[in-house]
């Protein structure tokens, strides 16, 4: 072996380490000892895209920005989030190539200020601040590197003191993908409905939005081969798409060139509004974690995207434990179409999880629901979709001192969580409490607050067992007597990757 190949794979090694990705293939003939056990290492880089908040002029917005302090980062990084401009993408090329013109200069220059960063992060632990109002806030492109990297999140929360979508309306900005599933829409009269498109790269995005309905797939007019220009944001008005007004259909974004962010915003004219996430993966069993225990009324959306039906059973996780709701025991979701029943006020005073699991054969689904709070003209919406368990770590920023709760479920054994309210915006120190999550049941936990608090901090939640637990985070805020409301779900942060440890094998040039 000489020493460029010697140089070659030690180069590829150390790349991969960088990186924070690595595929390692073996000969048949490679020993035991060729690859050794996987290294969590904290990713290097990671992109955040935030939908443009509201059109309203009554809207005023805030953007939290936290990142956990994690274990084996260097000491240099940076983040920021900056405004959605595909104009000032192209002045960016214009005047790397030289061939701008003083007046696309001054244009750029223009823009260059227009995009100054909403939020720039000053350290991990603390979390950074930024706010807007009106109705033209752009949508924003985040990029975080280095020690900013690991954990990253976001949190966009809008209050709209009147109008359609009046209300609290929260979303956790999310990352770039191909593919997103999206129970819960509407095209009924009183329902506004818009699909928020980002794309955060160099070239344009080309996607489809499908619509599935009770019947079926709707037949739609503009649905295919939507293009999002670079650096770039496209709300899509669901309404324009199809001509069929139903209460409950799920939205299917395929992106088949390039990636975007997606999140559907839903806006009522009684019933305020919210931001509804991406539900997780399809799967046989889904949890739907965190419903208030002053819900007014629950429905839930289910979608079976295979060619098979569903049949699940329906169980809410109480905090005494798992129990099956009267008269909805179980849900029937046909193939390729969306099903929906209304569950009432089917926590009772008690904070709760909906647990959906296969009644005997698994066929993967996608879920949501709709929660009401208040009553009558005073009553706000806000959506949770069906979500993957926190994994490692998961945060969320953006609680105040008042009007946060956590909610934390483990539908299959006791667990224990760790959950740490970081040091305030303004100042504070950082808190840590460890709870224990009964089997089967749902715990509102009493939150750890920084002392000395100022501003607003992040909880970051971290399972001390193998037990997987579901969680969310509900932000109030009652404005003229309307209770708003916002509720957003705790995935795992993919903060780190598993990269494999591998030693030079001689048997590889062999071949």
């Amino acid at each position: 072996m000489n020493r460029t190949t010697l140089s070659l794979i030690a180069g590829t090694a150390a790349l991969a380490a960088v990186t924070g990705f690595a595929t390692l293939n073996q000969p048949d003939t490679a020993t035991a000892d060729t690859a050794q056990a996987a290294a969590e290492l904290p990713v290097e880089r990671t992109s955040l895209l935030c939908p443009s908040p509201s059109t309203s002029d009554l809207a005023d917005t805030s953007y939290t920005s936290f990142t956990p302090v994690t274990k084996g980062t260097d000491g240099d990084g940076t983040a920021e989030l900056a405004a959605a401009t595909a104009e000032s993408a192209a002045a960016t090329t214009d005047k790397a190539t030289d061939k701008a013109t003083d007046k696309a200069t001054d244009k750029a220059t223009d823009k260059k200020k227009a995009t100054k960063p909403v939020v720039t992060p000053k350290a991990p632990g603390t979390p950074a601040v930024g706010e807007t109002s009106g109705g033209e806030a752009p949508a924003l492109l985040g990029t975080a590197e280095g020690k900013f990297a690991p954990g990253w999140t976001v949190q966009e929360t809008t209050e709209v003191t009147a109008g359609s979508g009046r209300g609290l309306q929260g979303v956790t900005c999310t990352a770039p993908d191909t593919e997103f599933w999206f129970p819960g829409v509407s095209t009924v009269a009183d329902r506004t409905d818009y699909v928020h498109l980002t794309n955060p790269d160099d070239s344009a995005a080309v996607a489809d939005i499908e619509l599935y309905g009770k019947d079926g797939a709707l037949q739609t007019t503009v649905g295919e081969g939507i293009t999002i220009p670079a650096h770039s944001s496209e709300p899509i008005l669901l309404s324009t798409l199809t001509g069929e007004k139903q209460e409950d259909l799920t939205v299917h974004v395929n992106v088949r060139s390039g990636r975007v962010g997606a999140a559907v915003q839903a806006l009522d004219e009684k019933l305020g509004g919210d931001w509804l996430a991406a539900s997780t993966d399809p799967a046989g069993t889904q949890v739907v974690p965190g419903i208030p225990k002053d819900a007014t009324a629950v429905r839930l959306i289910a979608y079976a995207p295979g060619d098979a039906d569903a049949d699940l059973k329906v169980q809410l996780a109480s905090p005494s434990g798992l129990i099956t709701p009267a008269g909805h025991e179980t849900l029937h979701v046909k193939a390729g179409m969306t099903a929906s029943v209304d569950l009432g006020d089917v926590t009772r005073g008690e904070a709760g999880s909906l647990v959906l699991t296969p009644t005997d054969r698994s066929v993967p689904v996608v879920a949501a629901v709709r929660v009401l709070r208040g009553k009558g003209d005073r009553q706000e919406s806000a959506f949770i979709t069906a979500t993957a368990p926190v994994g490692t770590r998961a945060s969320a920023a953006g609680n105040g001192a008042k009007g946060s709760t956590l909610s934390l479920t483990a539908p299959k054994g006791t667990a224990k969580v760790k959950v740490t309210a970081s040091a305030g915006s303004g100042g504070g120190t950082a808190a840590s409490q460890t709870f224990t999550v009964k089997a089967g049941t749902t715990q509102e936990v009493e939150l750890p607050v920084p002392a000395g608090l100022k501003g607003t901090y992040a909880l970051t939640v971290e399972p001390l067992t193998d037990t997987p637990v579901y969680a969310s985070r509900t932000l109030t805020a009652t404005t003229e007597g309307v209770p708003g409301f916002t509720i957003q779900t705790l995935p795992d942060d993919r903060g780190t990757v598993a990269v494999p440890e591998a030693d030079e094998d001689v048997a590889v040039l062999q071949k």
